[in-house]
């Protein structure tokens, strides 16, 4: 970066990801650029099958790219990413830890000392509505519930950038809302940055700064969306409800059903 700036947190320089299926190439992703900068939430969203987790999996590590570069912090990717967080649409909590036994887990693993691992551990289970269920175990506490508790256990280790791959996709309506609200609150207010992967086109919107568009397979970005919206953008239903929100719902939904470029 010139001027003494500082690189962004994540930035994708003309990548393609391809594999060989029997005496066949299948080009999943092709020469796909974009950037994550500080304190910003960006959705990623397409047609299904197009390749957004296979993106998700290139930039953070656990697959290589065919071609191009992924930065972090201006540095070329080499293996997993330090300090950031990724979460997935199943919440894999393990069933015979508590919900503190399971957030506690990813400091367990740092060897970050067991008394303030769980004090830590015990406070992001109060910020995300889950005081009291400490002690209660995955299989007695709800969809959302545990979901919570997912998202708990990514924000405990402090990550800078959350990488977050349909995350609230199996919830209901209310739930998610809720979800939504607290993650947003917890991401904006100290300045994380998010890579969101949804199919979820209004979500998109009311969460997030930008929003990519990408085609179908070889996937690329094929429009972006900057997302002005008025209000504290910690309110999902309020976006919802907000001046201009359906513009871009709609201008985004005719992009995913327009042919293949």
């Amino acid at each position: 970066m010139t001027g003494g700036a500082a690189a962004p947190p994540l930035r994708v320089v003309g990548v393609s990801k391809s594999y060989e299926v029997g005496d066949s190439l299948a080009r999943v992703i092709r020469d796909l650029t974009l950037q994550l900068d500080s304190g910003e939430i960006v959705s990623i969203v397409g047609p299904s099958g197009c390749g957004k987790s296979t993106l998700l999996n290139v930039v953070s590590g656990l697959l290589p790219p065919t071609s191009g570069e992924v930065f972090w912090h201006g540095r070329k990717l080499a293996g997993v990413p330090a300090n950031a967080g990724y979460m997935l649409q199943k919440d894999l909590l393990l069933p015979w830890r508590t919900a503190l036994g399971n957030v506690v887990l990813g400091l367990e693993i740092k060897g970050a000392d067991r008394t303030d691992a769980q004090d830590r551990a015990g406070a992001m289970l109060d910020r995300l509505g889950l005081h009291g269920f400490a002690d209660a175990y995955p299989g007695t506490l709800s969809g959302g519930m545990r979901q919570r508790v997912a998202l708990a256990r990514t924000l405990v280790t402090d990550p800078e950038v959350l990488l977050l791959d349909e995350p609230f996709a199996s919830l209901d309506f209310q739930s998610k809302l809720l979800i939504e609200n607290d993650t947003a609150a917890l991401v904006r207010g100290e300045r994380r940055s998010v890579l969101l992967i949804t199919h979820d086109v209004e979500e998109a919107v009311s969460m997030s700064d930008r929003v990519l568009v990408l085609s179908q397979r070889p996937t690329y970005v094929i429009r972006t969306y900057v997302i002005d919206l008025p209000g504290s953008r910690t309110d999902m239903m309020e976006a919802r409800k907000s001046h201009g929100f359906q513009d871009y719902v709609r201008s985004i939904w005719n992009d995913l059903q327009a042919p293949k470029r």
